[in-house]
């Protein structure tokens, strides 16, 4: 009689529960920070990380915030030499990739703040996937001036 080892009897358990894992896996938002412009203007922009340690690829499509009217995905690029702002319909976000907002790149560009924001405030920030699941990145107001 032929020994059973227990990898041959977990093998099929971990092909069943590949796509489970898989759904329930979702990008992490870290290091996340909003740029705190002085004067009460009608824009911030706000910067991280996110990173998506799942086994497959992430798509973000769009962010909000009851924070603000609007939020968009943005990217800032040199054509032709001039330094030009774009919106960018979705984020895709390789296996085990991250996805950089910075100045000067990739960022969000958060429009019509309900109230005037304090240095070190939170402002929660839902990010929604290609798939409707929904993830939420807590940014923190920063000062320009100290960074």
């Amino acid at each position: 009689m032929k020994r059973i080892s227990a990898l041959s009897l977990l093998l099929p358990l971990a092909v069943l529960c590949g796509p489970a894992f898989a759904r329930d896996c979702a990008p992490q938002v870290s290091d996340a920070w909003i740029r705190l412009i002085p004067g009460g203007m009608p824009m911030q922009a706000g910067f991280g990380r996110i990173d998506n340690p799942c086994p497959t690829p992430a798509t973000i499509v769009s962010a909000s915030s009851p924070a603000y009217g609007s939020v968009e995905l943005h990217e800032t690029r040199i054509v032709e030499g001039i330094s030009r702002m774009r919106a960018v319909p979705e984020l895709r976000i390789a296996p085990d990739g991250a996805a950089t907002l910075k100045p000067g790149g990739l960022h969000l560009m958060l429009m019509q703040p309900a109230s005037p924001l304090k240095e070190g405030s939170k402002v929660a920030v839902e990010f929604t996937l290609s798939d409707g699941r929904k993830i939420l990145g807590e940014f923190q107001v920063r000062n320009p001036a100290a960074l």
